[in-house]
């Protein structure tokens, strides 16, 4: 079917390779990818920061994902406007591998789960995205908006904790505890860049707010610690040591450089020894990772998808990510995937190509060469605010607010299971629980559309004169295990006291091995009770099943019929002249 197609094609630099296909590539088109590569670039770079910052490493590692993976993954994937960097859903998986393994322990993860990406490429495993519910996705996202938010509230008041607890609740205790000791020029810092993230858009202009919010709080941040207050910059919070001894604050303005992942440590990390029992040790971290990233990815592929009118190729999407993720921590990157609000921004700032997804990243290198000294004078305040208005929006609260107040029950379940798991446990368990639990409900509500009615009396299905004590029963729905036993159980009661039974099953069109097994024990206790069973009208798929299983009715007792007007002629009464 070509129409879907794009959910099981797989080759390297596909997006590129369509829009190349679609028409020529034009100084036209070229200057509208170069303006949304600016714009993009512009928005990358300090969230780039801010993310590196969240999860526990210097803010340059943030910068060099969005030069390396931002570069790799539109060149060989498979979504046309996809922006890849870190973003803020890894944040809740990131931060413990980094507090527990160091930076060389979160690069080394993020190889493993880039070959586990392409591993899921090449077994065409994009396509099964669209099975995801909703409330699953909700759940955790919203979930991972509550954890980030929490983070950002030491830097946001200027606290002063030596060492974040691991668990939500330990967190949310410490923080309290410290919470009187906010320093309130800190808090002015952040509440002003808060101020320009909500009043810059009523302007309606063409500058994305994270550039005058960040700039804001610089100047904010500069002329409180000129009046003697301590407010702490990326400068004052970072430093670095070059290859040759030097050191310096903030971030090294240098381009990338090759090195080992499991030898790149930051102050105070310890390099780690390369084994085959390390690599097992981050396995379960890396699969994670490389599950939320094909979530994230396929999942913004779908939204820009929706916007544009094209269409992604899920598998060239997945592969592009996994190069990304394991050529980007030999050069200093972190985990990368797609980012659905830089994507978003991307398509609405005109990108054409995925050339406009390359040339953000070329931005973000040249920022790092060149505006070093001017990115040292942004607070951490700043970056907090900044990341505080990721995790709203990534909480997707109106959203969730609607489904609550319109949806089943048993939706609202499932996404408040998903939202607890993943604040107070982990998100891959969420997510986890969360399918398996929508995938119950599922069932449940398919085994409960299944229905079992007695037509006996039904004159235009029934127009002949049944001999006494028998009945004619309609199954509708499928029956798979958990409806069949339900229906025959039905129909087992049914027909105790009846001298014989017609099943007309035109209304089934899923019958499974557990189905099956419920036939045979229906006709078992019909026989029994010296019942008879006469079965009509299958449909291909169930007379399929039953063919494979050898399914042999004895001709007495049970017997099949193509259609329901000749079982009926089989028992029907003459009519008296």
């Amino acid at each position: 079917m070509k129409y879907r197609s794009h959910l099981f094609s797989l080759r390297i630099g596909n997006a590129l390779r369509e829009s190349f296909k679609d028409a020529p590539y034009k100084a036209s088109t070229f200057s509208k990818d170069l303006l949304a590569g600016l714009t993009v670039g512009i928005i990358a770079i300090p969230l780039s920061m801010a993310l590196a910052i969240a999860i526990g490493v210097a803010p340059q590692y943030g910068l060099y994902t969005a030069i390396i993976a931002g570069f790799i993954i539109p060149l060989s994937g498979g979504s046309r406007y996809s922006v890849s960097g870190p973003t803020a859903a890894f944040v809740v998986i990131l931060y413990p591998i980094v507090h527990q393994y160091g930076l060389s322990g979160l690069l080394l993860a993020s190889i493993l789960s880039g070959i586990i990406l392409i591993i899921m490429a090449l077994f065409r495993l994009g396509r099964y995205i669209q099975y995801i519910p909703e409330p699953v996705t909700l759940g955790f996202t919203g979930g991972i908006g509550v954890v980030i938010a929490v983070l950002q509230v030491k830097d946001f008041f200027g606290l002063s904790i030596e060492e974040m607890p691991e668990s939500f609740v330990g967190k949310v205790v410490a923080l309290s505890q410290a919470l009187p000791e906010l320093s309130l020029p800190t808090v002015v810092v952040g509440v002003s860049t808060l101020l320009v993230f909500i009043i810059w858009p009523k302007f309606k202009l063409p500058v994305p707010a994270h550039l005058p919010a960040v700039i804001v709080a610089s100047l904010v941040a500069l002329v409180l610690n000129q009046q003697g207050f301590n407010v702490a910059t990326i400068g004052s919070t970072f430093s670095f040591t070059l290859a040759d001894g030097t050191t310096g604050a903030g971030i090294p303005s240098m381009i990338p450089d090759f090195q080992w992942p499991w030898l790149r440590t930051q102050v105070d990390d310890v390099p780690l020894v390369f084994s085959w029992q390390l690599a097992s040790d981050l396995l379960s971290a890396a699969f994670a990772i490389a599950m939320l990233g094909a979530i994230e990815s396929l999942l913004c592929a779908v939204v820009l998808d929706g916007m544009s009118g094209q269409k992604h190729s899920a598998n060239s999407e997945l592969l592009g990510q996994g190069i990304g993720n394991i050529i980007a921590p030999f050069f200093g990157g972190i985990t990368a995937t797609a980012a659905i609000a830089r994507s978003a921004a991307n398509y609405k700032a005109g990108a054409v190509t995925p050339f406009a997804a390359m040339i953000h990243a070329i931005v973000v290198l040249v920022s790092l060469l060149s505006l070093t000294t001017i990115l040292a004078y942004i607070p951490m305040a700043g970056m907090s605010a900044l990341l505080l208005m990721v995790a709203w929006n990534m909480s997707e609260a109106p959203k969730i607010v609607h489904l609550i107040k319109k949806a089943p029950s048993s939706e609202i379940l499932v996404l408040m299971v998903c939202l607890l798991l993943t604040i107070f446990f982990d998100m891959v368990i969420a997510i986890s629980f969360g399918i398996i639990l929508a995938s119950l409900l599922f069932m449940k509500q398919v085994a409960d559309m299944t229905q079992v009615r007695d037509i006996s009396e039904h004159k235009k299905l029934v127009n002949v004169t049944l001999p006494p004590r028998w009945k004619v029963f309609k199954i509708n729905g499928p029956l798979f295990f958990a409806a069949a036993d339900s229906a025959f159980g039905e129909l087992g009661y049914l027909s105790t006291d009846e001298d014989g039974v017609i099943l007309y099953l035109d209304g089934v069109s899923i019958l499974d091995s557990g189905g099956v097994s419920a036939l045979y024990k229906f006709i078992n206790k019909c026989q029994h009770h010296n019942t008879r069973v006469l079965l009509a009208d299958f449909q291909f798929q169930p007379l399929k099943t039953l063919a494979k299983a050898g399914f042999k009715p004895d001709g007495v007792q049970c017997v099949t019929y193509s259609t329901l007007a000749d079982a009926l002629d089989a028992v029907a009464v003459p009519e008296p002249k």
